[in-house]
């Protein structure tokens, strides 16, 4: 069971969308913030704080760049809505109360004010027609909501990856869509195949190749947003055609290119 639907909001940098689903997405990253609630059912996840659940009536967060999963519990299907925010978006937002950039220390938090909060800017967002002043202002507050509920902090240092490590994922971000191997990446490090794949999955939560066709799918998921076609977007973003980009997009994203793009672009 699988079922997703997307609105198409009037402030730019904000994706909302809903998911009915028993799909077991794999850990990858977002670029941008994620905000949502489960409606039914719970999931377990990955998170750098260590596996969380979360139930009906909670509350989610994701980071942009943290690494994460979502499994069903009991394999049952869970339903869930969720908003992605780019971080331009809500540091702008945020940047008078803290003086900086913003991340979310709690993946999870039952708490009521937050949940009316989310629910009421996640009505405006699909509201038919839309009206931009009341998404504005349910915006604003849910925001100045988390600042006040959820433990925030300025973005620290404390996740940055080994220096050796980080030649590594330097060359895989500065040229995601070129081909690349194992060898070239641990040579880079000084590091024999095996040292890199196993200090790669330690540090960073998931292999080189799965973090690279993470990057290309944001790559794509970008391109689709401004209004490429998916073969255009496959191509650009270095997947070998576009039956491998709408088979990554899908495990990644949870929906189709053809479909992500109709309803953002």
């Amino acid at each position: 069971m699988h079922h997703v639907e997307q609105y198409r909001p009037i402030i730019r940098g904000i994706e909302a969308m809903t998911f009915v689903s028993n799909h077991h997405f794999p850990r990858h990253a977002h670029d941008q913030f994620g905000f949502g609630m489960i409606a039914s059912g719970a999931q377990r996840s990955w998170s750098l704080v260590g596996q969380i659940e979360a139930w009906a009536g909670d509350v989610i967060f994701c980071n942009p760049g943290e690494i994460h999963d979502g499994v069903p519990l009991d394999g049952r299907v869970r339903s869930w809505t969720i908003i992605y925010l780019e971080p331009a978006l809500i540091n702008r937002t945020v940047e008078e109360e803290i003086g900086g950039g913003l991340e979310i220390v709690r993946p999870v938090a039952r708490d009521p004010l937050l949940g009316q909060n989310f629910a009421r800017l996640f009505a405006s967002l699909r509201d038919i027609p839309p009206d931009s002043l009341c998404q504005e202002e349910d915006f604003i507050r849910a925001v100045a909501c988390i600042l006040q509920k959820n433990s925030v902090r300025r973005p620290a240092c404390n996740h940055r990856p080994s220096p050796s490590l980080a030649q590594a994922l330097r060359r895989l971000n500065s040229a995601p869509d070129q081909p690349v191997s194992l060898a070239e990446l641990a040579a880079l490090c000084g590091l024999s195949r095996y040292q890199l794949l196993r200090a790669f999955v330690r540090q960073i939560g998931t292999t080189p190749h799965a973090y690279l066709v993470q990057k290309r799918v944001s790559i794509a998921r970008q391109l689709l947003a401004s209004g490429a076609l998916p073969a255009r977007a496959a191509n650009d973003a270095g997947f070998a055609d576009q039956s491998h980009m709408t088979r990554a997009f899908r495990r990644y994203v949870g929906t189709t290119p053809a479909r992500y793009r109709a309803a953002v672009a």
